[in-house]
């Protein structure tokens, strides 16, 4: 039988970029070291439910992330706020952040839940 990697462990390696924050006055950059649990991945045998959960979480992510791009975008320019390039840079950025973190917090989620073994509900 042939052998599957898990290859989510491999996002672990952005938490590489924290030591840019360590090493220099960029202080943000810290905030990559919370990529690092992504390493456990490499020790978690991959199953069926680990890919759907995961799947789940990153479409989640996506949406929400293009959802704050829009809104950070619209908000920024069409108040006043910035100049379209200005808006467009910050509705990246949080659009991002947003992701990262929709990512995170849903991925624990369902990883807690089948630690403790309760039931999936049908979403």
């Amino acid at each position: 039988m042939k052998s599957k990697r898990n290859l989510y462990g491999l996002m672990g390696f952005l938490s590489l970029l924290g030591w840019i924050g360590v090493f220099t006055e960029a202080k943000s950059f810290l905030a990559f070291f919370a990529f690092a649990v992504d390493f456990e991945y490499f020790f978690i045998r991959p199953d069926e439910m680990l890919k759907e959960y995961m799947n789940k979480s990153a479409a989640r992510a996506f949406y929400c992330g293009m959802a704050a791009v829009a809104l950070v975008c619209c908000v920024c320019f069409f108040a006043g706020l910035k100049e379209a390039k200005e808006a467009l840079t910050a509705g990246l950025a949080s659009g991002w952040a947003v992701s990262v973190a929709i990512y995170a917090f849903s991925t624990a989620y369902y990883g807690f839940r089948e630690k403790w073994g309760l039931e999936d509900d049908k979403e």
